[in-house]
């Protein structure tokens, strides 16, 4: 079988050289890699104006760029991925697709419908520990209902690092933090 294209999505910052860096390094190691731009250009330089502008697009709006930029590569089984903001729209698609090979998760999830199911869908997490926008608390119940859903999970906690530590360009970023989840996550993508 064919290497599943991965569709890569951006966090609230757009699509940053960060963003373009990990698709480079995911390339490098012989992935099919898209990019989708979900806020026609715009990098927003805070978390706060990318918050600002993700709900001014609004959430419907942003998953419905999504699905139409994941489209071209739904016969092909694609692997969904993303960086916070990205990864929530990750993961809402993967639910949604029963074609979906995998689901890459890095530094973010979203809400599960209850109604959610799929059939032993693979997917990793990359999480700092603590991270302020997926607390404990949180990332118990979503593992949980995850699993109930169907999917096959590994949580990867990283301590000490900040939300977006794969980010070199950010404050957040950890260098070793960042190494690691990429080892982890390409040795993923390979079982896939």
């Amino acid at each position: 079988m064919a290497a599943a294209p991965i569709i890569l999505f951006h966090s609230v910052y757009g699509l940053t050289p960060d963003v373009h860096a990990a698709a480079g390094r995911l390339r490098a190691a012989g992935h099919e890699v898209h990019t989708p731009d979900l806020f026609d250009g715009r990098t927003p330089a805070t978390v706060e104006e990318g918050r600002d502008l993700k709900d001014a697009i609004g959430r419907d709006a942003l998953l419905k760029a999504a699905v139409t930029a994941s489209a071209p590569f739904a016969a092909q089984g694609p692997v969904y991925a993303g960086f916070s903001l990205g990864g929530s729209i990750a993961q809402n698609l993967a639910l949604a697709d029963e074609k979906a090979r995998g689901l890459l998760l890095l530094h973010g999830t979203s809400d599960i419908a209850d109604d959610a199911s799929v059939d032993e869908l693979p997917v990793q997490l990359h999480v700092a520990d603590p991270d302020p926008f997926e607390s404990h608390d949180w990332l118990n119940a979503w593992y949980l209902r995850m699993r109930r859903a169907g999917a096959d999970v590994e949580v990867h906690h990283y301590p000490g690092a900040g939300h977006l530590y794969t980010h070199a360009q950010l404050d957040d970023y950890d260098e070793e933090a960042a190494e690691r989840t990429w080892h982890t996550a390409l040795a993923f993508l390979e079982s896939l």
